[in-house]
Protein backbone atom coordinates (compact mmCIF):
# COMPACT_ATOMS: atom_id res chain seq x y z
CA UNK A 1 0.00 0.00 0.00
CA UNK A 2 1.35 3.43 -1.00
CA UNK A 3 0.34 6.48 1.03
CA UNK A 4 0.60 9.80 -0.80
CA UNK A 5 -0.95 13.25 -0.57
CA UNK A 6 -0.18 16.95 -0.28
CA UNK A 7 0.89 19.36 2.41
CA UNK A 8 0.65 23.14 2.35
CA UNK A 9 3.23 25.58 3.69
CA UNK A 10 2.59 29.28 4.26
CA UNK A 11 5.50 31.73 4.38
CA UNK A 12 5.16 35.38 5.37
CA UNK A 13 7.62 37.28 3.17
CA UNK A 14 7.04 40.89 4.29
CA UNK A 15 4.67 43.37 5.86
CA UNK A 16 3.99 46.31 3.54
CA UNK A 17 1.97 49.50 3.88
CA UNK A 18 -0.33 49.91 0.86
CA UNK A 19 -3.80 51.16 -0.04
CA UNK A 20 -6.19 48.22 0.10
CA UNK A 21 -8.02 47.34 -3.11
CA UNK A 22 -11.03 46.07 -1.11
CA UNK A 23 -11.66 48.66 1.62
CA UNK A 24 -9.61 51.60 0.26
CA UNK A 25 -7.77 52.18 3.56
CA UNK A 26 -4.01 52.68 3.72
CA UNK A 27 -3.10 49.74 5.95
CA UNK A 28 -0.45 47.11 6.55
CA UNK A 29 -0.58 44.13 4.17
CA UNK A 30 1.15 40.80 4.61
CA UNK A 31 2.88 39.40 1.55
CA UNK A 32 2.51 35.61 1.67
CA UNK A 33 3.81 32.67 -0.31
CA UNK A 34 1.81 29.44 -0.27
CA UNK A 35 3.66 26.29 -1.39
CA UNK A 36 1.91 22.95 -1.82
CA UNK A 37 4.19 19.91 -1.80
CA UNK A 38 3.58 16.33 -2.88
CA UNK A 39 4.13 13.85 -0.05
CA UNK A 40 4.93 10.16 -0.11
CA UNK A 41 4.54 8.31 3.20
CA UNK A 42 4.09 11.72 4.88
CA UNK A 43 7.48 12.96 3.63
CA UNK A 44 7.30 16.13 1.50
CA UNK A 45 9.17 15.46 -1.75
CA UNK A 46 8.72 18.35 -4.22
CA UNK A 47 6.61 21.48 -4.62
CA UNK A 48 3.98 21.39 -7.33
CA UNK A 49 2.13 24.65 -6.64
CA UNK A 50 3.38 28.07 -5.53
CA UNK A 51 1.03 31.04 -5.14
CA UNK A 52 1.55 34.57 -3.86
CA UNK A 53 -1.01 36.84 -2.21
CA UNK A 54 -1.34 40.00 -0.17
CA UNK A 55 -3.78 40.27 2.72
CA UNK A 56 -5.03 43.51 4.28
CA UNK A 57 -4.70 43.56 8.07
CA UNK A 58 -7.58 46.05 8.34
CA UNK A 59 -10.40 44.27 6.46
CA UNK A 60 -8.87 40.83 5.82
CA UNK A 61 -9.27 41.13 2.04
CA UNK A 62 -6.87 38.92 0.11
CA UNK A 63 -5.67 39.38 -3.45
CA UNK A 64 -3.71 36.83 -5.48
CA UNK A 65 -0.67 38.29 -7.25
CA UNK A 66 1.89 36.92 -9.68
CA UNK A 67 5.46 35.97 -8.79
CA UNK A 68 6.73 39.03 -10.69
CA UNK A 69 4.50 41.35 -8.66
CA UNK A 70 5.63 39.69 -5.42
CA UNK A 71 9.28 40.10 -6.42
CA UNK A 72 8.65 43.78 -7.24
CA UNK A 73 6.97 44.39 -3.88
CA UNK A 74 9.84 42.65 -2.06
CA UNK A 75 12.39 44.77 -3.95
CA UNK A 76 10.51 47.96 -3.02
CA UNK A 77 10.32 46.80 0.60
CA UNK A 78 14.05 46.02 0.68
CA UNK A 79 14.90 49.40 -0.88
CA UNK A 80 13.31 51.18 2.07
CA UNK A 81 10.55 53.74 2.52
CA UNK A 82 11.85 56.06 -0.23
CA UNK A 83 11.75 53.31 -2.87
CA UNK A 84 15.52 53.31 -3.22
CA UNK A 85 15.62 56.74 -4.88
CA UNK A 86 17.46 58.59 -2.13
CA UNK A 87 17.63 61.98 -3.83
CA UNK A 88 13.88 62.75 -3.78
CA UNK A 89 12.62 63.08 -0.20
CA UNK A 90 8.94 62.26 0.24
CA UNK A 91 6.45 63.28 2.86
CA UNK A 92 5.84 60.50 5.34
CA UNK A 93 2.72 58.48 4.49
CA UNK A 94 2.54 59.35 0.79
CA UNK A 95 3.65 57.20 -2.13
CA UNK A 96 4.47 58.23 -5.66
CA UNK A 97 2.00 57.42 -8.48
CA UNK A 98 2.69 54.07 -10.11
CA UNK A 99 4.55 52.70 -7.09
CA UNK A 100 1.53 50.95 -5.54
CA UNK A 101 -0.40 48.30 -7.50
CA UNK A 102 -3.52 48.87 -5.36
CA UNK A 103 -3.75 52.59 -5.99
CA UNK A 104 -7.01 53.75 -7.55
Amino acid sequence: MIIFGTKGYLYQLAILTMVCGWCGNPAAHTLRKRVTKFTLFFVPLFPFSTKYATQCTFCGGEQQISKEQADQLLAQHAAGPDGGQGQNPQQHGFTQPGQNPYQR
